[in-house]
């Protein structure tokens, strides 16, 4: 293993940088094990990185919010090696709640991450160990065939410890305030220093224009996509303290990665005096129409509703009676920041690939609550497509509770405007209203009624969700019977389910949405919480030990493909004999993954601590 050992001078200046001397001289030792172990990057020149860590002008200490200032998480992007411009209020104290960083190479023939490998904005990191671990293919075709998702992980620049400063400078790339630093931490459990309470590093190669939904029709692709990908986000505790105010001559920030320290990256700053609105985001939902003399709604009542996107002074982001088309958010102007969903242009995949940036804009109703459960009725394409602004996900007759679903824009306009090749869905008008219509069988409970969207502005990426209660059929409230919690003793400091997702800690609410899609199969919260935890190194139990987040054994007797599979990444042969090979590596197979096999088998998990 080669040493790189910075001089002196360059030692004790580069320790004034950073703030703290044994932090500092770590981030060099760090940074120069792992540039050597990873490629051809080395440390930069004493001449470089004198130039880098010059001393401040004027007096320019660790800055603090003033007494009831706001301080907020801002979320940087870097794309390919370029920065995406940060727009930020004048004077506006900061902590980073979010590093994106993306690299891709395209490619005519299957390189694996050979591609990555050697060209890029990542080939000086270290790609040995990466080894493919699974693969899906997207259940729609696209322009040019059907996508074939293959993931990656195992190289060593994923697993090592790793770290990034981030620095305002001026037009001369001269610091303006001391840095901040940021451990990503390492591959496996999370530790008291990491600064974000998701750390997601990875590798995908698409293959865009498979012929069809198998390894072999892939044999004649010629369109292929690698990236790699590092998210951080939700700062933690500690790095909600590790805060940033710019100077009027900062320009760019300078962002630093510990295994690439002599290519940092730069992120041009805009800082805007008196912008329109204010940070935060908040949403209210309104009934409009009115409940009977008692308080309630009888079944088969047409109830509407109204909701207002707020920001955190309780301004409205839009005008009373509409939202901007889906046009005006996609492609601007959107002033407000009002978020659509975007995986059109930034497609996403549960754990491995963001997302966060899906941004969905959705309002469901779900009841009665003490009968609130996964939704294993399947969702077709033609029912968003289709004339209906609302979509019912859930009867009694299926499923034994109600629930129904409107996006914004409506699903037709939303995808029928991205099938239509003159997208003229997503200029049609949005309306801030909508109705649901409790069934004539609506049983007496409680119903939920959740409105889920996120909203950019200005630096800052939050999400929030407001839920509001309706009583159907009788004045008693009535509870969701939960069988699976708490989720708080991992999810905290930073990493509650309030701040993370959709920034919604009511469960119960989720059902409704999270039913499963013919074109998204993963959709149930039973779903993705077994597949997410499952391919976490963080989650610190036995995966066998179901005891960790199921309350009840009966809670675990429901044997279906997508149960079981959606954590196990195999079973027996007799069962592939009996109901076939996984094809899915979400719930094991197609629609039917989610019939119940058995009544008689799996009513006991070896080792569940149940």
């Amino acid at each position: 293993m080669r040493e790189a050992n910075a001089p002196a001078a360059t030692k004790r200046e580069t320790t004034q940088w950073v703030g703290s001397p044994g932090v500092g001289l770590l981030l060099i030792a760090l940074a120069s094990l792992v540039a050597a172990c990873g490629g051809p990057e080395e440390l930069g020149s004493s001449a470089e990185l004198d130039a880098q860590s010059q001393p401040m002008h004027g007096d320019e200490r660790r800055p603090r919010p003033p007494p009831g200032g706001s301080v907020i998480g801002v979320a940087l992007d870097v794309d390919n090696g370029n920065g995406t411009p940060l727009r930020i209020r004048a004077g506006q104290s900061f902590y980073i709640n979010q590093i994106d960083l993306r690299a891709s190479v395209d490619a005519t023939q299957d390189e694996g991450m050979d591609g990555l490998r050697t060209r890029g904005d990542f080939a000086g990191l270290g790609w040995g160990g990466v080894r493919q671990i699974e693969q899906s293919f997207d259940l729609l075709p696209g322009p040019t065939g059907f996508k074939r998702r293959r993931f990656y992980r195992d190289a060593a620049w994923m697993d090592v410890p790793s770290f990034f400063t981030v620095e305002p400078v001026d037009a001369r790339g001269r610091p303006t305030g001391l840095p901040i630093v940021l451990s990503a931490g390492s591959n496996g459990r999370r530790r008291d220093s990491d600064d974000f309470f998701v750390r997601r590093f990875r590798a995908i190669q698409w293959t865009n224009d498979c012929a069809n939904p198998t390894d072999a029709g892939c044999a004649a692709a010629q369109d292929f996509k690698a990236e790699a990908l590092v998210e951080l986000r939700y700062a933690r505790t500690p790095a909600k303290d590790k805060l940033l105010t710019l100077s009027p001559r900062t320009t760019q920030l300078r962002l630093r990665w510990s295994l690439r320290p002599a290519a940092p990256y730069t992120i041009p700053v805009e800082q805007v005096a008196a912008p329109s609105f204010d940070y935060g985001f908040s949403i209210d939902v309104a009934t409009l129409t009115p409940p009977q003399a008692d308080g309630t709604y009888a079944p088969g009542t047409a109830v509407s509703f109204q909701l207002t996107l707020k920001d955190g002074s309780g301004q409205r982001l839009h005008p009373q009676g509409s939202l901007p088309t889906y046009n005006e958010v996609a492609f601007g102007p959107n002033e407000a920041g009002i978020q659509y969903y975007r995986a059109f242009f930034d497609p996403s995949a549960t754990y491995y690939r963001r997302k966060h940036r899906e941004r969905m804009l959705i309002t469901q109703i779900v009841g009665p609550a003490q009968q609130v459960q996964p939704i294993r009725s399947v969702l077709q394409l033609e029912d968003f497509l289709g004339p209906n602004d609302v979509q019912t996900t859930a009867t009694f007759e299926r499923d034994g509770l109600f629930s129904q679903v409107q996006l914004f824009p409506p699903g037709n306009d939303l995808f029928g405007g991205a099938f239509d090749p003159t997208h003229a869905g997503w200029a049609a008008p949005v309306s801030d209203t909508w109705t649901f219509e409790l069934p004539a069988n609506a049983q007496p409970g409680t119903y939920l009624v959740t409105v889920k969207g996120r909203r950019t502005y200005l630096g800052e990426d939050i999400p929030y969700s407001r839920t509001i209660e309706i009583q159907v059929g009788t004045a008693q409230r009535t509870e969701p019977a939960l069988t699976t919690g708490p989720c708080n003793t991992c999810h905290s400091q930073g990493g509650e389910l309030a701040n993370v997702l959709h920034g919604n800690d009511n469960r119960a609410a989720c059902a409704g949405c999270h039913a499963p899609l013919a074109f998204e199969l993963e959709g149930p919260i039973f779903v993705r919480v077994h597949f997410i935890h499952s391919r976490s190194d963080r989650f610190d139990a036995s995966l066998a030990q179901c005891s960790k987040c199921h309350l009840t054994k009966e809670s675990t007797q429901r044997t279906s493909k997508a149960a079981c599979l959606s954590c196990h990444k195999s079973y027996p042969d007799w069962h592939v004999q009996r109901f076939g090979p996984i094809e899915n590596m979400y719930v094991g197979g197609s629609q039917e993954s989610f019939q119940q096999c058995t009544g008689s088998c799996h009513t006991t998990h070896p080792q569940s601590g149940l």
